[in-house]
């Protein structure tokens, strides 16, 4: 059998042949062949029977390999840290190929809801803090203008004439500005004069002559006479008719009247420049955009009332009333549109269109009081609002309204049916009950409560009304009816709301009605365990508040039920003795002794209470009373001592302290002994009473500061030095002592053994500012401000929050340094009030009164027990101010009652000034404040 032709040419045909290659076939690879492409690959040189590999795919073959390929890589994960998410991680959410369902946009609602609750309860806070933030930048950051702001208000006291002989600045790279010359006038020559004016009235000026020069309008041929001079009575003529025919130009030619407003024509054509200073465009896709919406939802009132503001503010306002009229038209029971109407509309146009509205919307309380708005006449309000009332009885809004136009009489009237019509109202009931007379005013208010069960002010206003009309004994009844009422009906009695109810009662004047709260309130929904903190809390919360009858309701209550606390009567006691009067401070503090006999507080505030009213006696039989109490105790000794001392009654006072030290020998009895001795210039006897104490009590510095500052004062140094060094001996730690032995040792003039006694306390107490500062003021009373300043650099660096060295380095800088160092020293101690003294010291020197005076209040709402900042508020105003103000400080620091001070210490310590009141050390004080400079 025959093969045919063609069996035999596919026989001899390849095949790989007209298939396309595998992907990375290179021909030849086996024998050692790599890959490549020329130029004739990328052309057409390829002939065109060949066989196509995969680099040569047609066009079509290219793109869906390409797009293959792209999603094989979208299949991959693209782990580059730029697609990475802290909570999608890789290539965005876990779920971000899931479909987006309503379950999950309420849950993103939620979270949205919850992250926003959250970043409202931090909103206080955060607000708080970057105001805080922003204030201290301010501080330590002020502006320019804020710099000068001292300086610009010192401009009020400029005169006239300094400001019109302040020089003009000029440009000072300017020659002749800088250089100015006299101006120079060549005068014009008398020739001329005459020339032009020969003997007689002349009407015309030779053109010629340099006069015409002067003239406008020389050149005019009009102007010129036939001899070529120029007339005067023409140019006169000419400028008359330029004149009339301007003003024919503003005129009416039938009236002959001016149709310009002369005093309102500049503010015509302001009202003819629009006022929206945006970008037109904008204003013309605004319009645009709200047409389309009032064309898609004519029925939207927003769209209309926003259409209308667009050419309001464009400056249409026409344009913005017809928008609005139509709107009406469009949606006739829209209450914005109609109230938006009669805004844009004149005032008579007002009328007719809330008119109309009220037609429409007849029910609409604000249609209603806009249209009494817009009437003037009170009798036309009243018309309107009872139009009203026929339509609306069940309005509160327009029952008030029309009451407060009411005489009393009238009102009550109009009360009476408006508690008809409105009988949950609480206002109006209680508004008419204070119309009514007493027994009506009962019915109202017993009607009210059968109304309204569960409103508490119903029932505080009737404890009120009973309080006014003098029947005390039914104030709390109602009161504990009204707590018992209001819980069978429900109602949440909340304590701190009824407190507060309580501290408005105080303040309106109802005593009794206040009190009566609080011993209901009191004890209501309080833990017997946690009953004497959480009164404690009420009571104090009541004083800052000024209800202080609050307050001793609550203290009274509080010690009924524990009498023997002696903080309460402590706290009950302050008040008395801040708000209250002597006698009630006295009765109070008579019981407190009663329940609490030990303590020693008691006795000795009822003691000076009755010192302080000039009653001795009685300041001694308590005394004697709180002695049979307390038999061994140290504060009643003394302050028995003291208030004999301070009556001149020394004799008295020695029995007592020689009693005193048979039964209670304390190392302050001592001291006082002898300090009693020493005030009466007894020096023998004080010594001795030293030596004595020195052997029993040798640990005690204040003896060996009196040992030495008595030898001190009969000019024997060398035994002063031997009280002072071994009182170190036995107290290193005393402060005092060092600092007394060192300026024993600056008085005998040895400075460098001063130096050493302070080196040697600084290694035996480091840290302490007080030696710091004293070795600082040697060297400045030795002359050596060198080595002061740098004594305060080695302070301050071992002290760095001190404030005494703080304010002692303003003064040692140079003036202009002063005001950036009190900036640090406020920085590092801000309420220190030896800073804050210095600052207003510093505001003083440069004579700035009102921020020293600002100051001086700072320091002393700060620390009210500093005495050195009172003589130095009383030295300033001495200097800068007034009588009246003088008075007030001195009162304000007999309140205050200050102990403390470096200068204050120095007064009221001096062994000469024994006995002095707070006045008397307080104006000694002031005289020896140095005047800063």
């Amino acid at each position: 059998m025959t093969t045919p032709p063609a069996a035999l040419v596919n026989r001899n045909k390849k095949h790989f042949l007209g298939v396309p290659a595998p992907l990375g076939y290179v021909a030849g690879v086996g024998r050692g062949a790599t890959g490549f492409t020329t130029r004739s690959d990328i052309g057409p040189a390829r002939d065109a029977n060949d066989v196509s590999d995969d680099r040569h795919a047609p066009p079509a073959a290219k793109r869906t390999k390409k797009k293959e390929e792209e999603e094989e890589k979208e299949d991959e994960e693209d782990l580059n840290d730029s697609n990475y998410d802290e909570f999608s991680g890789y290539g965005g959410s876990l779920f971000s190929k899931d479909p987006y369902d309503k379950d999950d946009a309420e849950a993103d609602a939620i979270y949205e809801a919850i992250d926003k609750r959250m970043d409202e309860k931090r909103k206080e806070y955060r607000e708080k803090r970057l105001r805080e933030e922003l204030e201290r930048y301010r501080q330590e950051r002020p502006k320019i203008q804020q710099q000068f702001s001292d300086l610009k208000r010192e401009l009020v006291k400029v005169s006239d004439d300094e400001w019109r002989n302040v020089p003009d600045v000029g440009d000072a790279r300017n020659k002749k500005q800088r250089n100015p010359r006299a101006e120079k006038f060549t005068p014009l020559p008398d020739s001329v004069l005459a020339r032009n004016l020969g003997g007689e009235a002349a009407s015309t000026i030779d053109p010629n002559s340099g006069l015409a020069s002067m003239v406008p309008g020389v050149s005019t041929p009009g102007m010129l006479t036939p001899t070529g001079d120029m007339d005067l009575r023409k140019i006169g003529q000419a400028r008359n008719t330029l004149m009339n025919v301007k003003l024919s130009q503003v005129s009416d030619s039938v009236t002959g009247q001016t149709v310009v407003d002369p005093k309102g024509y500049l503010t015509d054509l302001q009202s003819m420049i629009p006022t929206y200073g945006g970008d037109i465009n904008d204003i013309k896709k605004a319009r645009l955009l709200l047409k389309s919406v009032r064309e898609t939802n004519p029925n939207h009132p927003p769209a209309w009332v926003a259409s209308a503001r667009l050419e309001e503010v464009t400056g249409k306002v026409q344009a913005a009333r017809n928008l609005i009229m139509k709107g009406c038209e469009v949606n006739p029971q829209s209450e914005d549109l109609w109230l938006e109407a009669a805004r844009l509309n004149p005032p008579d146009t007002s009328k007719a269109v809330i008119a109309q509205a009220a037609r429409h919307i007849p029910t609409s309380v604000r249609i209603w009081i806009k249209a009494a708005d817009l009437e003037s006449e009170t009798k036309a309000k009243r018309r309107v609002f009872r139009k009203a009332l026929e339509h609306i009885p069940n309005s509160v809004r327009l029952w008030k309204a029309a009451v407060e136009l009411e005489n009393p009489e009238d009102a009550r009237i109009l009360l009476s049916r408006a508690v008809e019509c409105c009988p949950t109202a609480v206002e109006l009931w209680l508004a008419l009950a204070r119309l009514e007379t007493y027994e009506n005013a009962r019915k109202v208010l017993n009607k009210a409560r059968e109304n309204i069960p569960t409103d508490k002010q119903i029932w505080t206003t009737a404890a009120k009304l009973e309080e006014a009309n003098g029947n005390h004994h039914m104030v709390e009844k109602i009161i504990e009816r009204a707590i018992t009422s209001l819980s069978s009906n429900g109602v949440e009695i909340n304590r701190d709301q009824w407190l507060k109810e309580a501290i408005e009662s105080e303040k309106g004047g109802h005593i009794h009605c206040c009190r009566a709260i609080v011993k209901v309130i009191i004890g209501y929904g309080v833990e017997q365990e946690d009953q004497k903190h959480t009164w404690m809390e009420d009571a104090e919360n009541c004083t800052n508040q000024g209800a202080y009858e609050c307050a001793r309701t609550v203290y009274d209550i509080a010690l009924a039920t524990f009498p023997g606390k002696k903080s309460i009567w402590l706290r009950a006691a302050y008040l008395e003795k801040n708000h209250g009067s002597r006698e009630s401070l006295e009765s109070l503090l008579q019981r407190a002794v009663a329940h609490c006999p030990k303590s020693e507080v008691l006795w000795l505030m009822g003691a000076k209470s009755k010192w302080l009213a000039g009653d001795v006696p009685a300041a001694r039989g308590i005394l004697s009373l709180a002695f049979q109490a307390n038999p061994n105790s140290e504060e009643i000794w003394l302050a028995a001592v003291k208030l004999e001392s301070e009556n001149k009654e020394y004799e008295r006072a020695r029995r007592l302290l020689a009693k005193a030290r048979g039964s209670a020998a304390t190392p302050r009895v001592m001291m006082k002994s002898a300090k009693l001795e020493w005030t009466l210039n007894d020096l023998d006897a004080a010594l001795s009473l030293i030596d004595e104490s020195i052997k029993v009590f040798p640990e005690y510095s204040k003896l060996w500061m009196m040992y030495g500052q008595i030898h001190e004062q009969r000019n024997d140094l060398s035994k002063a030095f031997d009280a002072y060094n071994s009182g170190i001996k036995k107290s290193t730690d005393s402060i005092p002592l060092w600092l007394l032995l060192s300026r024993l040792e600056e008085k005998r003039g040895l400075l460098t053994k001063a130096r050493s006694v302070l080196e040697k306390a600084r290694l035996k107490n480091p840290r302490n500012d007080s030696l710091w500062l004293e070795a600082i003021r040697v060297e400045l009373r030795a002359g050596m401000k060198e080595i002061a300043n740098s004594m305060m650099a080695k302070a301050l660096q071992e002290c760095p929050n001190s404030g005494v060295l703080w304010a002692e380095s303003i003064f040692l800088e140079p003036r202009p340094q002063r005001k950036t160092k009190s900036v640090d020293a406020l920085k590092k101690c801000e309420h220190d009030p030896h800073v804050l003294l210095a600052v207003s010291r510093l505001f003083w020197a440069e004579r700035k009164v009102n921020k020293c005076r600002e100051w001086f209040q700072r320091v002393l709402k700060l620390d009210p027990d500093l005495g050195d900042a009172w003589a130095n508020w009383l030295r300033f105003e001495q200097l800068h101010g007034t009588k009246e103000k003088r008075d007030e400080i001195i009162q304000r620091c007999l309140a205050a009652e200050p102990h403390h001070g470096e200068l204050w210490c120095s007064v009221s310590k001096n062994i000469k000034n024994v006995g002095w009141s707070t006045e008397q050390i307080l104006i000694a004080a002031a005289k020896e404040v140095s005047i800063p400079i």
